[in-house]
């Protein structure tokens, strides 16, 4: 078991990850708010429910977006992905976002947002934050769950 898990390693090569319903816990926690009217985000856990496609395009969940946002520098590897997510408006900025995964049922992804967003007629505010989702694979039907709207969907 321990040379086949070597050999995987050296080859690149990773579990395929698995399409279906998954279940995801969200903390996210503001840098900079863009005034101090905004409260804290309390902690999210929400069913995915992921597709072939999403899988194999990035691995997995990424953030549901507007058409206003595009995912850009996707890279697989053999144990994650990086890619950012570039946003024009009305919250204009990037995000990085970094997913690992300890085997084909687990995932941990990091979102980091830098930006600005209109707050009124004023001036554009500086944003920044960060989001940590902790997905675990359910099971393989969705039942009621339907597919994300990423970029790109």
């Amino acid at each position: 078991m321990g040379v086949w898990l070597v050999l995987v390693a050296a080859l690149g090569m990773a579990p395929a990850r698995k399409p279906g319903l998954w279940q995801s816990r969200t903390k996210t926690t503001w840098q900079q708010k863009p005034t101090k009217n905004i409260p804290s985000v309390p902690t999210q856990t929400t069913k995915v429910c992921l597709t072939q496609t999403m899988m194999d395009r990035y691995g997995g969940d990424i953030p549901e977006t507007t058409s206003s946002c595009a995912m850009t520098n996707v890279a697989m590897t053999p144990g994650g992905m990086t890619g950012e997510l570039v946003c024009a408006a009305p919250m204009k900025g990037k995000a990085s976002i970094v997913t690992t995964w300890s085997d084909d049922e687990h995932a941990l992804t990091t979102i980091h947002f830098v930006g600005e967003t209109p707050i009124g007629h004023g001036e554009p505010k500086r944003v920044e934050w960060t989001s940590k989702t902790t997905s675990v694979y359910k099971k393989a039907d969705c039942g009621l769950v339907l597919p994300g709207s990423g970029p790109g969907e």
